[in-house]
């Protein structure tokens, strides 16, 4: 089963509008069991179908399929709305057809780590999200080391960019969600699993079946840490680049990411851990 995962940047309780803020493609193999994780980097620049008639958009950041899809936009009448125009975008772009989608928006991601009782990170360096300048919003510092981290922490970190680029924001994003797996599967996390399954249900925009969803937590305990794979695209397939309207975007060979992600699709890559695994 191939799933796409998105988190919304919007902190409405709803699914109207909002940007991709984070894109995950997860390939669950039921017989070994396994799970390898793929990062999307959203500021790719692609080309985004099926809204063309409506205001002449044919290219965008793959975070504006998203966008774009929302009911809200009112651009596309497709089906799936938003995750629908993206799952198109990265089908048309990439060769990637995912099977099934679910999107989280800001509050229901903080909603969900609370749950669980927060996550636990430990830093080998700091990082600094406090503002760069007048419009950068202020995300906290972290000392390296051991810290809890509530849900609203955890978003906080998981939005910091401005220090470095995107690419290690990715990183640090991976590290919550391992984070948020240990506490899923730990004893007291797997006795609450199907409780929190149950009451995120309507708060997470999905395509997925309650019995779907059953089948999913059943086998997440049943997977060997070193069949929790988590991968992203080579930073040097990518280059930093500006659209016509002066914003940062990803110029990519898209022939080769497409090579790398059918890899992906077809369990031949990645191979072991890595960048960075889960612990």
């Amino acid at each position: 089963m191939v799933l796409l995962g998105i988190g919304a940047d919007n902190r409405q309780d709803n699914y109207l509008y909002g940007l991709a803020d984070a894109i995950r493609v997860a390939r669950v193999d039921f017989r070994v069991p396994a799970l390898s994780v793929l990062t999307i980097p959203r500021d790719l620049w692609v080309e985004i179908p099926e809204i063309s008639d409506h205001y002449g958009i044919t290219h965008g950041k793959l975070n504006q399929a998203y966008l774009y899809g929302n009911p809200g936009m009112g651009y596309y009448d497709g089906p799936g709305a938003g995750p629908g125009l993206l799952a198109r975008t990265l089908d048309l772009n990439y060769g990637l057809r995912p099977d099934h989608y679910g999107a989280v928006n800001m509050q229901t991601f903080v909603r969900l780590v609370d749950a669980v009782g927060g996550i636990d990170l430990d830093l080998d360096q700091p990082v600094d999200g406090r503002p760069v300048d007048e419009k950068t919003e202020d995300m906290g510092y972290f000392d390296a080391g051991q810290h809890h981290m509530n849900g609203e922490t955890a978003l906080r970190f998981s939005r910091i960019r401005k220090i470095d680029s995107g690419f290690r924001r990715d990183d640090r994003q991976t590290q919550v969600l391992c984070a948020l797996k240990d506490k899923l599967l730990s004893p007291q996390g797997l006795v609450n699993l199907p409780k929190i399954v149950t009451a995120f249900q309507g708060s997470v925009l999905t395509d997925l079946s309650p019995a779907q969803l059953a089948q999913l937590a059943c086998v997440a305990p049943m997977i060997d840490p070193t069949n929790l794979r988590f991968a992203s695209l080579p930073d040097d397939l990518m280059q930093p680049a500006r659209n016509a309207e002066g914003s940062f975007i990803l110029r990519a060979d898209s022939e080769r990411l497409k090579d790398l992600i059918q890899s992906f699709l077809a369990g031949s890559w990645p191979t072991e851990p890595d960048q960075p695994s889960c612990p």
